[in-house]
């Protein structure tokens, strides 16, 4: 292993990693992939001093909640195209006909589920008490989910064309920055947040599509039933993940709700946010390779394992500095960003500090191995278990540590993660540490 690392950090390495085609295009994706993500999480943190101090914990809060809450709507629309579409995608980006089918099934099974999901809303609404008393900005929310539909990432992570889609954002967000200062300007303008988030998507979404039209030669078609059940059934073990997942994220915040009040979930929202944007970093990182992992898989899997224990090293390394830094200066962070009002969030910042060197490394194991390597059963499984134990563990900590005991019930989620897909791709002779693969 130590070899395997001075390899990786020569300058040799780097020179020749430049030069190749391939390398070149997995940099720019990378490169484009880390703007969007700065434009997705750092934007958002320079309006969050103001949108806390302005809306109030409790406000903020219920934004919060209602984010939470609308984030299950996500999933379900998101469906597991996000991973799914993508490797069908790169695998048959030369081919114009088979790129439009799968563009077109893909859309409209996201147009179905979006359709039964506002039903959900529009019965939840209705008949649960907590839900109508704020019932305008649950549906206005749903704007997230049409957002999910119209901006289609996953497309261009498979064509690896990712300047595209970071170009677009770029407008998306700086509209949505531009109208949060000019309209939000007091507690009770909590309404018009997803308003004025509606207005930027809206444009870069129907900006993307007409990209991929036009430039990419795509044809939006009306698929056909049997490409629409393909793409559900390649798609239905990532959505279970996704799923289980959710019940460690999304629901940390909702159940937090549920059981508490919304200046409780104002506490642990504006930590949880500014960790999600940490985590955020190694993100680009994670999206540009995967399609690259798929591709050197198909050719080789002793090249894709090579590959995959260089991206562990740089994952690993560059995750516990942010980890230590996010540790250490927990309370500066939080009074800079948040503001005096928020000093319960110093300490469930402190809890989460570690989240994303762990994150990395499950990423690696999951993310860009099980799924590869097509362990998806059992990603899906570690998943579930993961996200029962999340769900347990809220319910026994929130009534005792309230914000903290979600922090800590996250941390202790993501470790079980993590050591249960390291232990599983050892048992399957999958040996990051010493590069060594056993069919089993």
């Amino acid at each position: 292993m130590l070899d395997e690392i001075q390899n990786f950090l020569s300058l040799d390495y780097w020179r020749s990693f430049l030069k190749s085609p391939t390398k070149k295009k997995l940099t720019e994706n990378f490169l484009s992939l880390s703007l969007l993500q700065g434009l997705n999480y750092i934007l958002p943190l320079i309006t969050l001093p103001y949108v806390v101090r302005v809306l109030g914990v409790e406000k903020f809060g219920l934004i919060a909640f209602a984010q939470a809450f609308l984030g299950y709507f996500v999933i379900v629309v998101a469906y597991g195209f996000n991973l799914s579409a993508t490797r069908e995608i790169s695998i048959n980006r030369e081919n114009k006909e088979k790129v439009s089918e799968i563009f077109s099934s893909v859309i409209f099974a996201k147009i179905i589920l979006a359709c039964l999901s506002f039903l959900v809303l529009l019965s939840l609404l209705f008949l649960v008490p907590k839900f109508r008393t704020f019932w305008l900005l649950y549906l206005l929310m749903f704007e997230i989910v049409i957002w999910d539909i119209i901006f289609p990432v996953w497309f261009f992570q498979g064509v690896e064309k990712m300047k595209f889609i970071t170009m677009i954002a770029f407008l998306s967000k700086l509209i949505t920055v531009v109208f949060i200062f000019v309209l939000i300007k007091k507690p009770s303008d909590y309404i018009l947040y997803p308003v004025v988030d509606f207005i930027g998507n809206i444009i870069a979404g129907a900006w993307a599509i007409k990209i991929i039209l036009k430039n990419f030669k795509v044809k939006l078609k009306v698929p056909g039933l049997e490409n629409i059940k393909y793409q559900f059934k390649e798609g239905w073990h990532i959505f279970i993940s996704n799923l289980a997942i959710s019940l460690y994220t999304t629901s940390n915040t909702f159940i937090l709700g549920i059981f508490t009040n919304n200046i409780i979930v104002g506490y642990y929202a504006g930590a949880e946010k500014i960790l999600k944007a940490a985590l955020g970093v190694f993100s680009p990182l994670s999206q540009a390779v995967y399609p690259h992992i798929n591709k050197l898989l198909s050719a080789s899997k002793e090249k894709a394992i090579k590959f995959i224990r260089k991206l562990f090293i740089l994952m690993s390394g560059g995750t516990f500095v942010l980890s230590l830094i996010i540790f250490i200066f927990s309370g500066t962070i939080i009074n800079i960003i948040l503001g005096n009002n928020y000093q319960n969030s110093i300490g469930v910042l402190r809890i989460l500090a570690f989240l994303p060197f762990i994150v990395g490394l499950s990423n690696v194991f999951g993310i860009q191995t099980m799924i590869p390597f097509n362990f998806k059963k059992a990603f899906s499984r570690i998943l579930i278990f993961a996200g029962l134990l999340n769900v347990f563990l809220l319910l026994v900590l929130i009534p005792f540590l309230k914000e903290k005991g979600v922090a800590v019930s996250w941390l202790a989620t993501e470790i079980f993660v993590t050591t249960s897909m390291f232990f599983y791709l050892e048992k399957k002779g999958i040996k990051i540490f010493s590069a060594k693969i056993n069919d089993k």
